[in-house]
Parts: C-alpha cells; structure tokens; sequence
C-alpha cells in the first residue's frame, strides 16, 4: 500500500461533504455518550477491540489511543480541563472510527480505512492544543506516581 493514499490534508477534508456530514451528525451521539458514563465506557471498549484488530497505518490512526485516554480521564474525572467542543469532536471522531457505516466502507482492501484516518485527522487539526495540553498533564501525572511509588 502507497502511503500517498493517505496524504490529505485539512482543506481538502473540509471539501469533502460526506464526510463533514457524518462527522457532524455524530456530535449529537458523542454528546449523549458524554452524559452516560457506562455507555461510554462499553463505547471505548469496543473501539480498542476494532483498534486491535485493524492494520497499522503509520501515524494516520495514531492519535486513536490518545483520543481514548483523553475521554477515559475525563469520564473518570481525573481531567476535566478540556473544553466540551473538543471533548465532543474527539468523540464524533471515536464514532465514525468505529461505525461499520462510513464514507469507503471497511472492508474494502486498502482503502476502507482512508476516511477513518481523514475523520481522525481533522479532529486531531481541530483539537491539537487541547491534546498537547492533556499529553502534558498525563505525563506529568505518570512521573509523579512513578515518584510516590
């Protein structure tokens, strides 16, 4: 596989209309996860199983893991300085991730994951400060409890 399959950039997923569409259409659904602590833990559970289970395609689905320790912290009540919009975009991401309903279905070889990586892309464009802000705070977390260990 080429990676030049992959190389889109944030203009041209703006101009991509069925993609925007989905990606907007699941704020609501990320929105109601927010709210419902047990479905969002079954959420992220089933999405590390997909997660799991797909091809690595380099760094175009990279930033999955970091998406679902950022909702997991937050949840947990851990981290709460995120704000809501990036909170939700990084959701809306999560769920076309693992929506069996995408724009180039799963299944086709090569391809099926080119619209997850994008919807993953332009969440990450959306959120990156937010993120770098989080990554921030966990590894400082992680090395004081390595500390008080």
């Amino acid at each position: 596989m080429e990676e030049k399959e992959f190389e889109l950039t944030v203009d041209e997923l703006k101009k991509d209309k069925k993609i925007l569409k989905q990606f907007e259409k699941n704020k609501s659904k990320a929105e109601d996860l927010l709210k419902d602590k047990d479905k969002m833990d079954k959420f992220l559970e089933r999405l590390e199983r997909k997660l799991s289970s797909v091809p690595k395609i380099g760094e175009y689905l990279s930033d999955i893991p970091i998406f679902i320790s950022l909702v997991r912290s937050y949840i947990s009540g851990e981290y709460r300085v995120v704000p809501m919009g990036s909170l939700i975009a990084v959701v809306s991401a999560l769920i076309y991730f693992l929506s069996p309903v995408d724009v180039i279905p799963d299944i086709i070889p090569g391809m099926g994951l080119v619209d997850d990586a994008a919807v993953i892309s332009l969440a990450y464009f959306l959120v990156h400060d937010d993120i770098e802000e989080y990554k921030l705070w966990r590894d400082k977390n992680k090395n004081q409890d390595r500390e008080s260990n």
